[in-house]
């Protein structure tokens, strides 16, 4: 299972956007996320729109998967003067704590139309499986029947 323990990281994404603006190189951006379970693996979506795949770096250690990204700056010709500026440039990065019956081995990644997809299988002991039951005879009742 996915686990989330930063409950402030919505409020360090307001103070990143107040003191910092839109637009600013050095600023680290929201990377929004879906997550969910289908069959044995968890899917996890994360937004990067505009991001190209070549900047994108995963890495795991210790059961916490890390997604860096880099948004550069599109090339603009001599006399062009920018007028807006708010989509946020720099780097993008945002930590998954997974738990310890995910398969950290075995995770895929694709990125498409701006979505990178992370396909995370559940170890084959964590999945749930049928135990049988077996009837036994108690034999100090039997024993007892008989006498």
């Amino acid at each position: 299972m996915l686990m989330r323990t930063d409950p402030f990281r919505g409020l360090d994404r307001l103070a990143q956007q107040v003191f910092t603006g839109p637009g600013t190189w050095s600023r680290h951006a929201a990377m929004p996320m879906d997550a969910y379970r289908v069959g044995d693996e968890y899917v996890v979506a994360l937004d990067l729109p505009g991001v190209s795949a070549e900047t994108i770096e995963l890495d795991v250690e210790r059961n916490v998967l890390t997604v860096k990204a880099e948004r550069r700056p599109t090339a603009v010709a001599d006399g062009v003067e920018t007028q807006v500026a708010e989509r946020p440039l720099g780097a993008f990065s945002r930590q998954l704590f997974l738990g310890d019956t995910l398969d950290t081995e075995h995770i895929q990644a694709g990125y498409d139309a701006g979505v990178l997809t992370l396909r995370i299988p559940v170890l084959e002991k964590a999945k749930p499986r049928r135990i049988s039951v077996t009837a036994t005879e108690d034999k100090r009742e039997a024993r007892k029947i008989d006498a």
